[in-house]
Parts: C-alpha cells; sequence; structure tokens
C-alpha cells in the first residue's frame, strides 16, 4: 500500500497540472485580449504637428497640421478634398479666393482678408508657407467650401464631413472595447460606455465596424449593439457663393471675323453678306502687346453698332499671340497685379466700343503656368459680369496634356467653353484631316465630362489643307474652301467620300508630288452640325468667316431652325 500511494499521488499531480495546462489554453483561447493598439501606428502620426484625418468614415492618406494650436491643410489637399479655387501668387506673396462676383485677397502670414475693399480678420495667420509648402486654415476655408470638422486629443486628430445625409446608429448595450480587427484577440482602439452611440459602417460576422462619437474606427461585437436606426446629421447650412451666368435662351451661332485694323459698319456689312442665322460675330481685336499686361485695341464702336442692327452680339476676342509681337507669358499671368492690369484694360477697351462680350483665346499655354491662367479667366469673368458682358472660352479638345486648361473649374465662371474642333492635323505635322468627324465627335463627348451642355460651343472648320509630300518632306497650306474646289478642278480631281474620316477625300501624284486634300464641304458641314445637334449643347461656331462658301450658311440656317 505505501507503495501504491507515491503513486496515486503522482497521478493526480499529472492530472492536476494536465488539467491546468488544458483549461489555461481554453482560457488564453476564449478570453479577450488586452493589449492596447499604438494610436500612432493605427492614426499613422509620423509628427507632432500631424493632424490625421477621417473623411466621412474612412482614414485618408492625408493629413492636416496642426500650427500654433490651429489646424491647417496644405494647399494639395485643400485642392482635392474641398475646393480648387484658391490661387497663390508666389511672386507678389498672395492668397486668392475668386468667388463668381469677387476676389478675397491676404497677404500669406497676415490674419487679415480684404474682399470689395472691406477688411476683416481672422484672429491668426490665414495662409503660411511651411517646408515648401502653403498651408490654408481651415476657419478661413470654411468660408468657401461646404464642409464640417472636428478635432478630437489622445493623439490628435481630426472628423471631416464634405457629404452629409442620414446615417445609421447604434446604442452600446454595455461596457465594452472597439478593436483594431475584428476577433477578441485583436489589440484595443478604444473604450465604449453603455450608452453611447456608434455609428454603423459594415457587418463582420459576429462583428460590426463601426465610428465612435470621437472617430475611432473598429469592431465591436454585434451582441454589444442595440437600438439600430437611422438618423440625420445636424449641420449647419452652407451659403454657397453665387456664379452669374449670362447664358443665352437660345442656340448660339457665332463667326470669327479675322481682322488687323480697326473696321466700321460698312466693312462688317461687306464681310457677312452671304452670313444667314448668324447671333454673334467675334473679331479679333484685341492682341497682348507686351509682358506688362498692355494690349493693342483696334474695336471699333461703329462696328458692333452696326452688327447689333443687323441681330447679332460682338465678342471682342482677346489673344495671347500676333505678327511681330514677342511676350513672357509668365510675366503677364503669375504676377496679380500685372494680371489686374490686363484685365482691366481689356474691360475697359470692352465697355468703351460698345461690346457685348469677351471671347478669350490663350493658346499653348504652358502647364507650368496652368493655375495662372485659370485665375487669369476667373478673374476676367467677375470682371466682365460686372459690366453685363458675355464672357466665352477657346479650349483645345480635350487631351492629357491640355488638362491644366481646367475645363470644369472654368466653367464655373465663364458663360461659355468654345470647342476649337479643327487642327487635328496642322502645319509641321503628317498629312490628314483638319478636323475628322469622329475625332470632333470625341472632342464634344469629352468635354462634356467637365462642362454642362449649356455651355459648351463647337467651332468648326472653314478651311481646309491641300498637303504635299515630295522625297518624305511633307507640308500643307490652309486655304478656303473655294480655293480647295478649285485644286480639283484644275487637276481633273473628284473628290471620294472617306469612310475613316466622314469627309470627302481626293489625292494626286502630280510632278512627282503626292498631293492630298480631305475637304470641307457641304457634306461634312452637314455632318458636323448633325453631330452637334445630337450632342445637346449649345451652339456652333466657326474659324473663320470669308473662307466658306455661301452655300454653309443654308445648312447653318437649317441647324439654327431646326
Amino acid at each position: 500500500m505505501k507503495k501504491v500511494i507515491p503513486v496515486i499521488v503522482a497521478l493526480l499531480l499529472i492530472g492536476v497540472i494536465s488539467y491546468l495546462s488544458f483549461g489555461k489554453k481554453i482560457y488564453e483561447r476564449y478570453s479577450y485580449g488586452t493589449e492596447r493598439a499604438d494610436l500612432n501606428e493605427y492614426f499613422r502620426i509620423y509628427s507632432s504637428s500631424d493632424v490625421p484625418i477621417i473623411l466621412q468614415n474612412e482614414r485618408i492618406d492625408r493629413s492636416a497640421r496642426d500650427i500654433d494650436g490651429h489646424v491647417y491643410l496644405d494647399l494639395d489637399s485643400v485642392d482635392e478634398l474641398l475646393t480648387e479655387s484658391f490661387y497663390v501668387d508666389s511672386n507678389e506673396n498672395l492668397l486668392l479666393y475668386t468667388t463668381g462676383t469677387a476676389t478675397y485677397e491676404t497677404e500669406i502670414g497676415s490674419d487679415r482678408y480684404t474682399v470689395d475693399s472691406e477688411q476683416s480678420s481672422l484672429g491668426f495667420p490665414i495662409c503660411l508657407q511651411k517646408d515648401d509648402k502653403t498651408y490654408i486654415a481651415l476657419d478661413y476655408i470654411k468660408n468657401f467650401a461646404d464642409f464640417t470638422y472636428e478635432v478630437f486629443t489622445g493623439p490628435k486628430h481630426m472628423q471631416m464631413y464634405t457629404e452629409f445625409g442620414p446615417k445609421k446608429v447604434a446604442t452600446i448595450k454595455s461596457d465594452t472595447q472597439v478593436r483594431w480587427f475584428a476577433g477578441i484577440k485583436a489589440d484595443i482602439l478604444t473604450d465604449v460606455s453603455a450608452g453611447d452611440v456608434v455609428e454603423l459602417i459594415e457587418p463582420l460576422d459576429d462583428w460590426m465596424k463601426v465610428k465612435t462619437k470621437d472617430a475611432y474606427i473598429g469592431y465591436v461585437e454585434v451582441s454589444k449593439l442595440t437600438d439600430e436606426r437611422e438618423e440625420t446629421m445636424d449641420v449647419k447650412a452652407f451659403e454657397p457663393h453665387e456664379y452669374p451666368s449670362f447664358t443665352r435662351d437660345h442656340k448660339i451661332n457665332l463667326t470669327w471675323h479675322n481682322i488687323e485694323y480697326p473696321q466700321d459698319g460698312t466693312d462688317l456689312a461687306r464681310a457677312v453678306a452671304n452670313v444667314r442665322s448668324c447671333n454673334v460675330i467675334s473679331p479679333t481685336c484685341f492682341w497682348l502687346s507686351d509682358s506688362e499686361g498692355n494690349i493693342t485695341s483696334v474695336a471699333n464702336a461703329n462696328y458692333c453698332e452696326a452688327a447689333r442692327s443687323m441681330g447679332m452680339e460682338v465678342w471682342g476676342l482677346i489673344s495671347n499671340f500676333h505678327y511681330g509681337v514677342e511676350l513672357n507669358l509668365e510675366k503677364v499671368l503669375c504676377y496679380t497685379s500685372t494680371r489686374r492690369y490686363l484685365v482691366n484694360n481689356i474691360v475697359s477697351e470692352a465697355v468703351l466700343n460698345g461690346l457685348d462680350g469677351v471671347n478669350i483665346d490663350f493658346e499653348n499655354v504652358p502647364a507650368s503656368i496652368g493655375p495662372d491662367y485659370v485665375q487669369f479667366v476667373r478673374e476676367m469673368a467677375v470682371a466682365c459680369h460686372k459690366e453685363g458682358l458675355v464672357v466665352s472660352v477657346d479650349h483645345y479638345v480635350p487631351t492629357d496634356y491640355t488638362a491644366h486648361y481646367n475645363r470644369h473649374e472654368q466653367s464655373k465662371y465663364v458663360d461659355y467653353i468654345i470647342i476649337m474642333g479643327y487642327d487635328e492635323h496642322y502645319a509641321g505635322g503628317e498629312a490628314g484631316s483638319v478636323s475628322s468627324i469622329s475625332w470632333m465627335e470625341k472632342g464634344i463627348s469629352d468635354t462634356l465630362k467637365y462642362v454642362p451642355a449649356n455651355k459648351v460651343i463647337n467651332a468648326i472648320p472653314f478651311y481646309t489643307r491641300v498637303w504635299k509630300t515630295k522625297n518624305g518632306e511633307t507640308t500643307s497650306e490652309a486655304v478656303t474652301m473655294e480655293v480647295a474646289n478649285d485644286f480639283l478642278k484644275r487637276n481633273n480631281l473628284t473628290a471620294e467620300k472617306d469612310e475613316a474620316t466622314g469627309q470627302n477625300y481626293a489625292e494626286a501624284t502630280i510632278g512627282g508630288v503626292l498631293y492630298q486634300v480631305w475637304m470641307e464641304d457641304p457634306m461634312s458641314v452637314t455632318v458636323r452640325l448633325n453631330v452637334i445637334k445630337n450632342a445637346g449643347i449649345a451652339g456652333v461656331a466657326s474659324w473663320v468667316l470669308g473662307q466658306e462658301t455661301p452655300d454653309i450658311w443654308t445648312l447653318i440656317e437649317a441647324y439654327m431652325n431646326n
């Protein structure tokens, strides 16, 4: 018996140890983890000034910045998240914001801003330059964008809303934790108490992804939630700024009148003798004459009076190019004082000569000064609208390399955007159509991605090009419709429809030279007008008056009367 007892004790000890070991494993498997998450890692905080942003219900890869106790957002983030209408003039140390009716101006580093000659103060710097970035105070941005934000501590982070509407919420049934991931072993982000309300984001098995009132996003067990319901966000209504629009309640038929010197009503009457149903004429009467904001004007009040007597408005064209004029466009547009001087010169000349509008035709604007050009358009629109002038802007068909023209932003301010639906193939390039129908059609559809249809006008060409290829070298000459017809007759050529371009096409080899011409004629114009009609846009424009044959106006008149 004495020998048996030690064995029994040993067995009992083995059993107890096994039970305790098994029980520990069971406990470890089914007990709740107590590890707290590293919140700097969770929020992706990399410096003491970082203020992570929870946008709607997501931690985004952008952070605000705490500067002397105030929250700022860098300009790139402002553009992406809130509004792309802020403009920085680093040459004159200014931050500008142009609404549809006025420009808010502040000197970088100042707490004061001016609008319509009235000065106000934010109480702390509105805009700062740090680490080669421009930062704007969120409390200032609230004047211009529809959003709300709230900052929380421990660590500092912020909730931002740019979209508002109903949300699903629930009440916490009993004290629990919000965990980084779904699972009882996941690290704890924060504690919630019975009665707390959380926003419901997404279910995952027995867990629910939620957001707490202080903007922690994580998981709680579904069993810990009760009273699921929908609530409406309580937000202060944002009063959007007005953007005046002088769009007309009828289709536009605009033709450009290429002039180099002042012309009066008699000259105009001669030029439009064959024109029918044209309600806007745009003479090329203004151009930049230097890099200081001065312009040359050949506008004429008598011309404008005559045009109106014929039922046409006059939208004077301002260009950034002219034979014999060399200018630095960066110097003109990148300095606010010079840009304003230019705007004032244009508008003053337009008013003095009784114009009805201004047509902006700035071409080959470098991407590096895209924001400066867009600001010029904003300021032109505000100044013109104050004088009752229509504002239109000429644009290339959209491409990646013209994205800096920012059609969407411009369309908020101007009345019309005119697509230059020509120069698909141009002097110095390979031979081809000036404007194949499919290319023009794509130009319209791509523009409509950024601009409302009632602000889009598509311009068609009245000219074509005769292409010559000799010894592998290609050149071309822009000619009128009549000259192109004469070319065919002189060479006994018959143009036949080219399905690829939707135009009549002819070619011939004469004296070792290959001649090619994609015709602009009644057929091509008819197809173009049908495309414009089917697109439901605001109208048609034509470059340039005098290069068409008279029968073209009968077709355009039919489009206008349809």
